[in-house]
């Protein structure tokens, strides 16, 4: 996985409308330009973490810079992200509890076969661990990048929050484990984790 700043994409774009052949155009990874369907993902996370917001459809769509009118309406959607990956993650760890796959996971992620939804339900639990923790880099950006005092208060109390429940989860996925184990399993979701203002494509 490669890490992507959510800063060079936002500077990226223009104040207006920016369609998606003109961004395909400006964005670079590194010298060359990404992959189609690599930006895609890229502006659906920032759409998700609500940096941008993409308006009309196919061919006419297009996208904007948004910035949220109200400290109110910004926690409000942080909030909201976070609730909506904390019940994911519990979901998907309640269903996978009674079964082996932590077990044959933590032998050796590509040597097993899992039935189909023990392997959906893991998928989904490292996807929604992967969106919690970009929430938490998105929240660090916009503190960073924020003069509002209260605002960054609140964002603080928001990433403080996230933080009590990956422990948490952490602990669950660890506990009884042998250290081999432990160490494959958070290898596995430690290369999940971006720096602070960036997104793991």
């Amino acid at each position: 996985m490669q890490t992507i700043s959510i800063e060079y994409i936002l500077e990226c774009m223009n104040d207006g409308k920016n369609y998606f052949g003109d961004l395909w155009q400006n964005c670079l990874n590194g010298k060359k330009r990404f992959n189609r369907s690599k930006l895609k993902e890229i502006l659906k996370k920032m759409e998700l973490l609500g940096h941008i917001k993409k308006h009309g459809y196919k061919d006419d769509a297009y996208f904007v810079k948004h910035c949220h009118y109200s400290r109110e309406e910004n926690i409000g959607f942080v909030n909201n992200i976070i609730f909506t990956y904390e019940s994911e993650i519990s979901s998907s760890m309640r269903r996978l509890e009674n079964k082996k796959i932590f077990l044959d996971i933590s032998k050796d992620l590509s040597s097993h076969k899992f039935s189909k939804h023990a392997k959906s339900d893991y998928e989904s639990l490292v996807a929604s661990m992967t969106g919690m923790f970009e929430v938490a880099s998105s929240i660090l950006w916009t503190k960073e990048n924020s003069d509002d005092k209260e605002l960054k208060k609140e964002l603080t109390d928001c990433f403080n929050q996230i933080n009590e429940f990956m422990e948490e989860i952490n602990h669950k996925l660890l506990e009884g484990r042998k250290t081999q184990e432990r160490i494959i399993l958070q290898r596995e979701f430690t290369s999940k984790v971006p720096k602070a203002g960036y997104l793991k494509i």
